[in-house]
């Protein structure tokens, strides 16, 4: 049974390289991607692991961010302090 083909926000065409060009649907044979800018064409395999996630603007980055909780402290800003020298 077929699907609609559906557009990947932030997928990355791996021909071209444009973003959010790329179509995905499936059908009797498989999954299959398409570019609608240059017309690249695959069909994805149940063995290849490097397909298991499109690339998109979104997952290119490693997680790998500092994520302890540090204290902030805020300052007057020199403008903002009462001047009462009269």
């Amino acid at each position: 049974m077929s699907s609609p083909k559906r557009f990947i926000a932030g997928a990355v065409c791996p021909r071209c390289a444009e973003m959010d060009k790329i179509m995905m649907f499936t059908n009797d044979e498989g999954q299959f991607r398409e570019c609608v800018a240059c017309g690249f064409s695959d069909q994805k395999s149940e063995l290849d692991e490097s397909a298991a996630e499109i690339e998109t603007r979104v997952n290119k980055r490693k997680n790998e961010e500092d994520h302890t909780v540090k204290q902030v402290v805020f300052f007057k800003a020199g403008a903002d302090e009462d001047n009462t020298d009269e």
